[in-house]
Order: structure tokens, then C-alpha cells, then sequence
């Protein structure tokens, strides 16, 4: 085929031959091919719209394409790839109206596991990718996002106006280098213990979310308390949750309570994202928490050794210095970041899509 002759449904039908390499399906069904132009030189360009900017190995689909186009339109010119995303999502507003792609709560069974840490480098993760990213510091005894992210400010109040028109009141999440974050401890003292009952520990949670001016995210992390407390009930009647990321560590101890929070999640219908293993090395073990997801057909989102840079950083407020070049655990963080946002993706995109029905 001369590459003078190649037109763009010729392209579109060749790349119904590459598979997305994460979902396993075509790109075009996927409805992940965007604009195709051809020069009058027979030079090809081909968007691809990826369904996450935390797209683990992207390289792939540019090695894909090009090998495809080059096998099936015989002389085709030179072919470029532009890469692009757009976050995939349950618009997880719930009964609250709010405009987010994708609510994860990040729990462990039991304390002491690294939950607030991996849920704020998640966070950070996600938005150095690119992602818009919030954090909401869910654990109201044990706030330990604000040190974590060297923020202690206390929050604005801002007025908005409403859907009908008239003005209303918000809280203004603290912006920690572009992640917008809320937390209980901006608003307390850092020794000053919270003492309150369950409907008032609900009504946080609620403030919290409705009530704050998160604007439109791709992601809103949660650091929920340890433990199955009903905070993931809470949750799970306010907004329609992407998932929940469990964290454990490695040891049969911290595996048994990864275990019953798994169960609560699926007993609140939270689907369960996966499974991280953290503090993954000599003292602890390795391997525990990935074969505990593999017999109960959980996913595994990967492991976080056990660094003591981590926790240097959380202490010094810099957990993005986590994910600096050179970092020890920076690969880990990523991928883990990754896999949560690609098995979000996943289960969006592997889902068959409802019939429309023509109303009569």
C-alpha cells in the first residue's frame, strides 16, 4: 500500500490490532484512539487518550502502534504517537454533589502499618502524574496528614455561590504544593487530644466532604482510621467510592487484621482496589500480604521497603522527597501509585456498558 493512499479509517481498523497492555482489550474499542492525521506525505500522527496520567510503562503503546501500522499498511510514512489523558471515573458525588472522578479510601486492619504514610504519598504520587488530587484526613483521633505534608495551617472559610444561585459557605483546603488537603489537625493543637462520640465523629466526616471547596478532582484520597470502625459505612452512604487500598505489612500478625478490613469493606460494598505491602524487608518479611491477596482474589498494588529515608521524610514534613531521583523507594511509590490508578481504570473499562434505553 502506498503511504500516499493511506487514509484514516485504514489507520483506525489497523490499531483495532493493539491491545491496550493493561486492560487487554483494543484501543479502539476502548474508545482510547483520538484524532488521526495524515500529511499529504503520508506521515502519520495518532493520538491515544490514556485512561490515567499515572499510566504504568506507557512506552508500550507507542512500540505497539508503530509495529502494527508498519505490519498492516504496507509504506506507511513515519508514524508519531501523542500521548494524552483524562481521567476515567464513577463521578463519585454521591448524594453531596461533589465533583470527583474517583473517591479512595486507604485503610489497614490494624495500626502501626504505614496507612497515613502510603495514603499521602499516594496522594502526592497521583499529583505529580498530573492528576488533580485531594487528601481528606479521615482518622479524626490520629490526624497525622498535616505533619506528614508540613502543613499546618488553619483553613478559610469562603463564600460560593450555590447551584440556585445563592451564596454559601466553604471550607478552603489547604494547598500543600498543588494537593489541596483537609484535615482535622489543622484545627486543633498538635498535643491537644480529640475527644468525641460517634454522631459527631460522622458529622466531621460529613463537614469534611460536603462542606469543603474541593472543586473538580480526579482523585480524592481518604486516610481513613485504623481499625473496622463504621467510618467506611460513612462513607460508603455519602459518596460512591472508586475502591478502597488496603495496607498491611508482611508479618501473619498484620496480615490477620488485613483481612477482617478487607471483609468490612466488602460487607459496606466498597470494592477493594488492592492490597499494599509496606515495611517490606528483614524485619518484617516479604511476600506475606501479595499471597494473602492472591488466595482471597484481591489484587496485589505492590510493596514499599522498609526505608528509613520514609521515615525521615514524614517526620521532616517532606514525604515528597520520597519520590525524588536517586530516592531508594521512589520506584516502589510509583508503582504503587500506578497500580491503584490503572486497576481504577481497569474495572471502569472492563465493565460492559449499561444499554441505552429509548423511552417510548
Amino acid at each position: 500500500m502506498n503511504a500516499a493512499t493511506v487514509t484514516e479509517a485504514q489507520v483506525r481498523e489497523a490499531l483495532r490490532g493493539v491491545n491496550d497492555p493493561e486492560i487487554g482489550r483494543s484501543l479502539v474499542d476502548l474508545d482510547m484512539v483520538g484524532p488521526i492525521e495524515i500529511s499529504p506525505g503520508g506521515a502519520v500522527t495518532v493520538t491515544i487518550q490514556l485512561p490515567t496520567p499515572a499510566y504504568p510503562r506507557r512506552e508500550r503503546i507507542p512500540q505497539a502502534i508503530e509495529a502494527v501500522l508498519a505490519a498492516k499498511l504496507s509504506g506507511v510514512g513515519p508514524v508519531e504517537i501523542r500521548l494524552t489523558s483524562k481521567v476515567k471515573g464513577k463521578q463519585s458525588g454521591g448524594a453531596i454533589g461533589l465533583k470527583i472522578q474517583n473517591v479512595i479510601a486507604v485503610g489497614s486492619g490494624k495500626g502501626g502499618v504505614g496507612k497515613s504514610t502510603v495514603a499521602a504519598s499516594l496522594a502526592v504520587g497521583l499529583q505529580m502524574s498530573g492528576a488533580r488530587v485531594g487528601l481528606m484526613d479521615a482518622d479524626i483521633y490520629g490526624p497525622s496528614i498535616p505533619h506528614l505534608l508540613g502543613v499546618n495551617q488553619r483553613p478559610e472559610i469562603v463564600e460560593q455561590q450555590g447551584p440556585d444561585g445563592q451564596s454559601i459557605r466553604r471550607i478552603q483546603p489547604i494547598d500543600a504544593a498543588g494537593l489541596k488537603v483537609m484535615s482535622i489537625g489543622f484545627m486543633i493543637g498538635a498535643a491537644e487530644p480529640v475527644i468525641v462520640r460517634g454522631p459527631i465523629l460522622h458529622r466531621t466526616i460529613q463537614q469534611f466532604l460536603q462542606e469543603t471547596a474541593w472543586g473538580e478532582l480526579d482523585y480524592l484520597i481518604i486516610d481513613l482510621p485504623p481499625g473496622t470502625g463504621d467510618i467506611a459505612l460513612t462513607l460508603s452512604q455519602l459518596v460512591g467510592l472508586a475502591g478502597a487500598v488496603v495496607v498491611c505489612t508482611p508479618q501473619q500478625l498484620a496480615l490477620l487484621d488485613a483481612v477482617k478490613a478487607i471483609n468490612m469493606f466488602n460487607k459496606v460494598k466498597i470494592p477493594v482496589l488492592g492490597v499494599v505491602e509496606n515495611m517490606t524487608g528483614e524485619i518484617f518479611g516479604r511476600g506475606g500480604a501479595k499471597q494473602k491477596a492472591a488466595e482471597m482474589g484481591v489484587p496485589f498494588l505492590g510493596e514499599i521497603p522498609i526505608d528509613a529515608q520514609i521515615r525521615v521524610n514524614g517526620d521532616a514534613g517532606q514525604i515528597r522527597n520520597s519520590f525524588a531521583e536517586g530516592s531508594p523507594s521512589r520506584a516502589a511509590l510509583i508503582n504503587v501509585c500506578e497500580q491503584t490508578a490503572i486497576q481504577i481504570a481497569r474495572t471502569l473499562l472492563e465493565t460492559p456498558a449499561m444499554p441505552t434505553l429509548e423511552i417510548l
